[in-house]
């Protein structure tokens, strides 16, 4: 297969969600508590996580051997060459846990580290994200776009937790109150891909998180860009990849969110080298 076609990447990235997805699926309500491993604090993975990743890197391998793969699991397979492939295998590990119906699998496909391909499958409700930069993105082939909300007090936005970044649980709240005060809602659905994927559909108006690795956003983020909308880090740079301090939405909610983010958040603005 011709590894210079976004189109095939494309393909192979959905077919590999789909497998994925349905063992998801298959094993939905069957995980036991001595089958959780905990990374960290917080952080948990089963094996179905990384069996999940298996099936997804051995399709990869399969019709792209020469290409780079990071996965959450795994971490970097490295290869030579533009391409490098991004996977979370089971985005929202706590919500499947504990058989809440909001995860998702992941893949993204980074051309000299920006995404190209992104594809976000959550197998309970059947919705496939799809996006190839330039080209739009689609829910189940069907053209979706951002939200056309502008009033912050008609916006229902997500977020999460910093749950890996709880020494910034202070500026959270203090950010949180803000907004909150200010719209309509705030969702916390526990998986940030999915999250950008519904900011990217129009059911949030924005998305915004800190604490976040590239496996997380890589394919959203794309998404959210080709819908339409704007992504940056907190201070309106296109960091957001690297820091995993994030924000998405519409123009005018991503402004709003920034203004409040920036200022408290100010002194916890990352330094890229």
């Amino acid at each position: 297969m011709s590894t210079d076609q976004p189109d095939q990447f494309l393909q192979i990235a959905r077919q590999a969600a789909e497998q994925a997805g349905r063992y998801l699926l298959e094993n939905r309500g069957k995980i036991r508590a001595d089958e959780v491993d905990e990374k960290g604090r917080s952080d948990f993975v089963t094996h179905v996580d990384r069996h999940s990743e298996q099936l997804i890197v051995r399709m990869i391998r399969q019709h792209f051997p020469h290409h780079a793969i990071l996965a959450e699991e795994g971490g970097l397979h490295k290869k030579e060459g533009q391409y490098h492939w991004v996977i979370d295998p089971l985005d929202g590990t706590t919500n499947f846990i504990q058989n809440v119906p909001f995860f998702c699998v992941s893949i993204a496909v980074l051309r000299d580290g920006q995404p190209l391909v992104g594809v976000v499958y959550d197998p309970v409700h059947q919705e496939m994200f799809t996006a190839i930069r330039g080209k739009g993105a689609f829910l189940n082939d069907a053209p979706i776009s951002v939200s056309k909300i502008e009033q912050p007090e008609r916006a229902l936005l997500g977020t999460g937790f910093p749950w890996r970044s709880k020494r910034y649980l202070p500026q959270y709240l203090q950010a949180f109150e803000d907004i909150f005060l200010h719209t309509a809602g705030m969702r916390r659905a526990g998986s940030a891909a999915l999250d950008l994927c519904y900011t990217a559909c129009g059911r949030f108006a924005g998305f915004w998180e800190l604490g976040l690795s590239l496996w997380d956003i890589a394919a959203g983020s794309l998404l959210v860009e080709e819908a339409g909308g704007v992504v940056s880090d907190f201070w309106g740079k296109p960091n957001h990849l690297k820091t995993g301090y994030i924000i998405a939405g519409n123009k005018r909610m991503h402004q709003f969110l920034q203004n409040i983010l920036s200022y408290h958040f100010k002194r916890n603005e990352p330094k890229i080298t």
